[in-house]
């Protein structure tokens, strides 16, 4: 079963829903950097369960443990562990799942591909297999920030019929303001309206899906790689690995099918007092032709619907019997509130490999876009 990433910040996560612990060990960092503890701490707790009445009750304080690869509060260069100790674990919960399939979910596809599956939690097919992924791109961020002045913020774009509208105008969002909304929406009108959404289908035991929308501001141009690692091809293979999302956009995505070359081209521009080039608009979502351009990256992600509800569904049993299932167990009516800093961190490792791997390629290109005086020893 494959669970590691990346070139250069390698990361392979390990663990099931409902077992010891989880986790990622993380390869290929510099050594000598500061180990962003609290800042990795911070993440963790923007996705953990239980954070209001709109997520699954499960109540999971997911502190990070560090085990190797730093010492005195910075990076060896070795492999770096990072676990969180499930604790709030009821596994009696999915005892009706041990030999029936839920509808939508992957415990279908598990048990016909390898014979044998972890049925408490969904094993690693639960979100919470992401705890290794978010673990390791807190420390991507902050490489990216530090060195780059990159920041990646993301915020639920539509949960159902319900549309946030929200414009390039209203730019810049931060993700402290994303995190003042429970729906992590950042428009007051538009949250409460999804709040109330969210809470009905929760009551009536069904869910809902939606979009979670990605804005990463000061990406220098020359990131990513032509034919095979296309930026927005890595970008959209660790997106769309996220557990229930079915969908990915980089900037006018399906929409620019409906525009004519005339309106959808992204003229350039150099811009008055800094001499950077620069396009009009950004249909384009700041990559052309699989590498970075300069502008903002501009992304989206579609999430279903929540498989495991509780209303009555026809299915079929490991036997191939037909049958009913009315689940139990602490599921989200809706991921999308959690899926947001799950999407920014995926993001944030596709991007931290794709610098690191641009740095030793290029190191012209380095001492140019990089925020440092010269290129850190190895």
């Amino acid at each position: 079963m494959p669970s590691s990433w990346g070139k250069i910040f390698r990361v392979s996560t390990y663990g099931e829903s409902h077992g010891t612990s989880v986790g990622v060990v993380v390869d290929g960092v510099p050594a000598g950097l500061p180990f962003p503890e609290e800042e990795i701490q911070k993440d963790l707790t923007r996705r953990r369960p239980g954070q209001n009445d709109l997520t699954t009750p499960r109540d999971e304080k997911d502190r990070m443990v560090v085990e190797s690869g730093v010492f005195q509060g910075k990076t060896t260069g070795s492999p770096i562990l990072m676990k969180v100790n499930n604790q709030n674990t009821i596994g009696s919960d999915y005892d009706e799942m041990a030999h029936v399939f839920r509808p939508s979910h992957a415990d279908y596809t598990y048990s016909e591909k390898y014979g044998h599956r972890a049925h408490v939690g969904g094993g690693r097919s639960s979100v919470r297999e992401t705890i290794g992924r978010v673990a390791a791109a807190g420390l991507a961020r902050v490489i990216l920030e530090r060195e780059l002045g990159i920041s990646t913020v993301g915020w639920v774009d539509s949960i159902g019929p319900i549309d946030s509208n929200i414009g390039e105008s209203e730019f810049p969002i931060t993700r402290d303001i994303v995190d003042n909304f429970p729906t992590r929406c950042p428009k007051q009108s538009v949250n409460d309206e999804m709040e109330v959404l969210i809470r009905k289908l929760r009551d009536e035991g069904d869910s809902v899906g939606g979009v979670v929308k990605i804005v990463v501001r000061n990406l220098p141009p020359g990131l990513g790689d032509p034919v095979y690692d296309k930026l927005d091809a890595d970008l959209a293979k660790a997106i769309l690995s996220i557990s229930a999302c079915k969908g990915f956009e980089v900037g006018s995505g399906f929409s620019g099918t409906r525009q004519t070359g005339r309106v959808h081209n992204d003229e350039f521009y150099i811009e008055a007092g800094t001499g950077k080039v620069k396009t009009r608009t950004n249909n384009s979502g700041g990559i052309q032709g699989g590498i970075s351009n300069g502008m903002d990256l501009i992304l989206r992600a579609a999430f279903k619907p929540t498989s495991t509800i509780k209303l009555e569904q026809k299915t079929i049993n490991d036997k191939k019997e037909e049958t009913i299932l009315k689940a139990k167990g602490r599921h989200d009516a809706c991921v999308l509130p959690r899926a947001v800093p799950i999407v920014e961190a995926v993001v944030n490792l596709v991007l931290v490999d794709a610098y690191l791997y641009q740095r030793a390629l290029q190191p012209k290109w380095f001492m140019k876009y990089a925020n440092l005086d010269s290129i850190p020893e190895q």
